[in-house]
């Protein structure tokens, strides 16, 4: 699946269809760092049966554009899960600034899946990070999602927020001169969404 969506010549039909794949893969080995608790149900056979039960306080933060491409994943696995959003502008390796977000009244309760498919050089992953914990969200209460990271940025995220926990499908090589991660996959927002470049991103109101 990494070589298809890598691919520079695939139709964006089928870098949807891998993509999501593999981001119901990320999503799903995410939960499984969630705590549980034992259960006991009846099985149809009159049998009882010792199983765990499912964090029920959880949500989603996506990192708007990208990370909405990781939200039907979210929803397909825990249905009716909130779902936030952050925006944040990015200028080249810095330049981070926080322009929007939406953000479920009680979030410090819950813990948060935070989603955003490329793990560059960090700084934006920090940002946001650090306004969930200004929200008052437990820095072992995150859980980031993503499916391609830089060890430039895994080391930045890790060495500010040591008790996060950061799930990927592939660790790349690095970041090239202008901070693009390589090998990579190109704008990842852009081939999900069918965009391109020039399209200007609406910020939703408050």
């Amino acid at each position: 699946m990494h070589t298809l969506i890598r691919d520079a010549q695939i139709t964006k039909h089928d870098f949807v269809f891998y993509a999501d794949r593999l981001i119901r893969l990320v999503v799903e080995r995410g939960l499984g760092h969630l705590p549980f608790t034992e259960k006991q149900v009846i099985t149809p056979t009159g049998s009882v049966y010792t199983g765990v039960d499912f964090c029920k306080r959880l949500c989603g933060v996506s990192v708007i554009r990208s990370g909405e491409s990781m939200e039907n994943a979210l929803r397909a696995c825990c249905k009716g899960i909130k779902i936030g959003k952050i925006l944040i502008h990015r200028e080249g390796d810095n330049g981070q600034q926080l322009i929007y977000e939406k953000l479920p009244m009680d979030i410090s309760d819950r813990h948060v899946l935070l989603s955003d498919p490329i793990l560059g050089t960090g700084n934006s992953a920090v940002q946001a990070i650090s306004l969930l914990i200004r929200k008052g969200v437990p820095e072992s209460n995150i859980i980031f999602l993503n499916l391609i990271s830089a060890p430039l940025g895994v080391h930045v995220v890790c060495k500010k927020f040591p008790k996060i926990k950061i799930v990927t499908s592939e660790i790349e090589i690095g970041l090239n001169k202008d901070f693009r991660v390589i090998p990579g996959m190109g704008e990842f927002g852009d081939r999900y969404f069918g965009t391109d470049d020039d399209e200007q991103l609406v910020v939703p109101s408050q």
